[in-house]
């Protein structure tokens, strides 16, 4: 570990960590310096060089973001020659950007718009070099529009590092120099998970999501449809950050009376299929351990998890040989389309050739897992859209609700009622968390032996975790798993998934169950959650989501009665054949 630097910044005097850049010693002490291509998740690049600063005895301007502190460095941040450079790269990034901001998606949450307010850039001095360039709207979750680019290179950066995918990528050089796919293809044509991840860390509105709210707004204004929404367990995490709260507030019950205000026939929550997951998914694994330790019959083991889109487009992708290790549940928004238009319009009365099923996700590549063409077991779309926290957050601006003061509600039944195992599907880890849950009691008969049911090794941020819990005293039908130690692990971000299916291929994995979620910190990471994110913001939302989990009075999946109400009435048992029908599905190989 190296040693402390002294300097000073502004005068003030400073001590910080051998290593460090200037940027981090003036955030230390509170003094801003701007930045557009720099963010926490991402490595350091100094491609915008907004960030300058003057350092005494040097005659250029060095990067704040890209400079380590060496010993007795003197900087100073805000000299008229430090302001007037900032301003002039400023300008020149206007100078090729598309300044229609009005019309621009990200209006009022631009970097770039912020710095030319903060900097007084509001008569341009240069010619505009904007080049005329169509929006690329192939992907059913991602818009992509060249001329509001800077070229800062934080979408690049954010997938080759976090995602290992790259997918997009810089091509030419020089003035010609753009972000770009493989080929220049379209965005449905290349190797992109639809995550989202890119818009999250995009300073501008050069990538945004499929904004699908005027659809909905005509829809709510339609007498001959019935509209039903859910809202996953991220959400309520999230959402408050675009209406005034701190991160990490819940807002769980001013969510579901905004969802009626705005004029929402049904109001439901993905918790319920969250819990209707684990039933599956647990029973899944159950079979395969049994046939793999019992029956000593040839078996896809470890089970992966299926609740993710992106992963899942994934792995489709880069791992054709691990397909049948999948889960083949659908995801829980999935698994509550066909379900509403089937078992909730019995029970309603309502036809559901007449019903919209509407999703609030904070994930972009639901948009494009609703788009499946095998989501249609029910005879109609399962899920017709999916809006992002974002596009929900604008709409209850639109609807000019004060959402503040909010009287809290609750979701409708049938489809509403869920348990904490349901709510922690959405911070990384919670998959697993909730099926040990489940699956140790179905064993032993008994609660796992964990303190107030909380499996700590499988929460946090570190990129891969495992955990193992030791079978003993079996019920009956169990006795065979007698002694087993139950090992699962948790990835999050596709660069940690590559390194335990590298593993799995091998032959080397030691787990029987394997939790991926495509996006940093899980769902409440997800690309389609308020801007800005750092780890800092998902660790707030975590820690309110395991909040949420431990004021529910049921907190295990099993326990759900409104769960066990749909298998007596509808589903028959866990894996039988109206639950496969409806809740499972296959995936392709993909080029």
């Amino acid at each position: 570990m190296g040693g402390m630097i002294n300097l000073k910044i502004n005068d003030i005097p400073i001590s910080i960590e051998e290593g460090a850049s200037i940027l981090d010693a003036a955030k230390k002490i509170n003094i801003q310096i701007p930045t557009l291509c720099h963010h926490d998740d991402l490595c350091v690049a100094g491609n915008c060089r907004v960030c300058v600063v003057e350092q005494a005895g040097m005659k250029t301007l060095p990067t704040a973001c890209s400079t380590p502190v060496t010993e007795g460095m003197e900087i100073l941040t805000n000299t008229p020659r430090v302001l007037g450079c900032r301003r002039t790269i400023i300008e020149l990034l206007l100078s090729e950007h598309n300044v229609d901001c009005p019309h621009c998606y990200r209006n009022v949450n631009c970097e770039l718009q912020g710095l030319a307010e903060e900097y007084s850039v509001d008569n341009p001095k240069l010619i505009s070099l904007v080049t005329d360039e169509s929006v690329e709207i192939s992907s059913p979750s991602i818009r992509k529009d060249s001329s509001r680019c800077i070229r800062c290179q934080r979408c690049v950066r954010t997938c080759a590092e976090l995602q290992h995918v790259t997918a997009l990528c810089v091509a030419n050089r020089g003035a010609e120099m753009k972000i770009s796919t493989f080929m220049d293809r379209p965005m449905d044509q290349v190797v992109c998970t639809s995550c989202g991840q890119c818009i999250n860390r995009c300073p501008t509105g050069a990538l945004v999501e499929h904004n699908y709210i005027a659809e909905i707004w005509d829809h709510l204004g339609d007498p001959d449809k019935y509209l039903v929404v859910q809202t996953a367990p991220a959400v309520r995490v999230g959402l408050g950050e675009m209406l005034g709260f701190d991160p990490g507030t819940r807002v769980t019950g001013k969510m579901v009376t905004a969802l009626r205000m705005i004029g929402f026939d049904a109001v439901f929550d993905t918790n319920f299929t969250a819990d209707l997951t684990i039933m599956e998914e647990g029973t899944e694994l159950l079979l395969r351990l049994k046939k793999a330790l019992l029956d000593k019959k040839p078996v896809a083991l470890p089970l992966l998890t299926s609740c993710s889109p992106g992963w899942i487009k994934y792995i489709e992708h880069e791992h054709h040989s691990l397909l049948d290790n999948l889960s083949t549940c659908k995801s829980p928004q999935q698994m509550f389309g066909p379900l509403a238009k089937t078992y909730y319009a019995e029970k309603a009365g309502i036809d559901p050739a007449g019903m919209i099923v509407v999703s609030i996700m904070p994930c972009t590549a639901k948009k494009f897992e609703a788009n499946r063409p095998e989501m249609k077991v029910s005879g109609y779309k399962d899920v017709d859209y999916v809006l992002t926290t974002r596009e929900f957050g604008r709409m209850i601006k639109q609807a000019g609700l004060d959402f503040k003061n909010l009287e809290d509600s609750k979701c409708d039944s049938i489809l509403g009622k869920h348990t904490g195992a349901g709510v922690i599907f959405g911070a990384t880890g919670g998959v697993a968390e909730a099926a040990l849950r489940t699956v140790y009691e179905i064993i032993t008969g008994r609660e796992v032996p964990f303190k107030n049911l909380n499996i700590t090794a499988v929460r946090g941020m570190e990129g891969v975790r495992e955990a193992s819990i030791k079978i003993e005293d079996c019920v009956d039908d169990w006795k065979f798993l007698e002694g087993v130690s139950l090992k699962v692990a948790i990835a999050h971000g596709l660069a940690n998934a590559r390194m335990l299916m590298k593993q799995v291929e091998k032959g080397e994995s030691p787990y029987h169950f394997i939790e991926v979620m495509a996006c940093p910190g899980g769902c409440l990471g997800g690309g389609g959650q308020p801007i800005p994110t750092n780890r800092e913001i998902r660790e707030k939302r975590a820690k309110a989501i395991y909040e949420e989990d431990e004021s529910l009075e049921l907190r295990k999946s099993h326990e759900n009665p409104e769960v066990q109400k749909l298998y007596e009435e509808f589903l028959g048992k866990p894996g039988g054949r109206r639950s496969h029908e409806l809740l499972h599905t296959s995936y392709t190989a993909r080029s």
